[in-house]
């Protein structure tokens, strides 16, 4: 009877303990998806197929940008999930050759995310490197070639990134970048 009681107590511990990892696990699944989501993926490996950018960075980009917000406007008015302004998205539906676009259409998050890998295709295209190209993508390609002819010991890295938001813009990117890595690699989304 005594070795019965036994059983049912270590029986009873293994219980509690898988009902906390069980629980634990439930509970950090929900919060990586809560403020590290990945919707409109299928969308995002389409187009950064097509134009050769990794998907964990333009899923880094619309959460830096968005928060994956497709009717998000900025204070400067970019709009959509990657923050597109109206004169590049035109530019960019004009290249890319949509047909009867209009600057309205930029909430959808097809037309978003296409004009978004197209642009940071031309900006990895332009700079030839993952820092430069980030920074461009926030700054404005523009500044960040004054920049380089300011802060570049060489004309390829900076030394120096003079606004703030950039610095900032771009620690988010990789720091995000580096978790959807991790994210995609875990569950076998690649």
């Amino acid at each position: 009877r005594k070795n019965i009681n036994m059983f049912c107590v270590i029986n009873l511990r293994w219980r509690k303990r898988f009902f906390r990892i069980l629980f634990l696990f439930v509970f950090l699944w929900c919060a990586i998806n809560l403020f590290f989501p990945r919707e409109h993926f299928a969308i995002i490996k389409k187009y950064s197929a097509q134009y050769n950018v990794e998907p964990t960075l333009i899923l880094a980009i619309i959460h830096a940008e968005s928060k994956f917000k497709a009717t998000a406007i900025s204070n400067k008015g970019a709009r959509g999930l990657m923050q597109l302004s109206k004169s590049t998205s035109d530019w960019a539906a004009k290249e890319i050759g949509l047909q009867n676009y209009s600057y309205e259409q930029i909430f959808d998050p097809q037309i978003n995310i296409q004009i978004g890998c197209w642009y940071i295709e031309k900006l990895f295209k332009q700079f030839d490197s993952f820092t430069l190209a980030v920074c461009a993508y926030n700054a404005g390609s523009g500044n960040v070639t004054k920049w380089l002819q300011k802060y570049s010991p060489d004309g390829k890295k900076l030394s120096y990134i003079p606004f703030k938001e950039t610095r900032d813009y771009l620690k988010k990117v990789v720091r995000y970048k580096k978790i959807y890595d991790f994210l995609l690699i875990v569950f076998h989304k690649r």
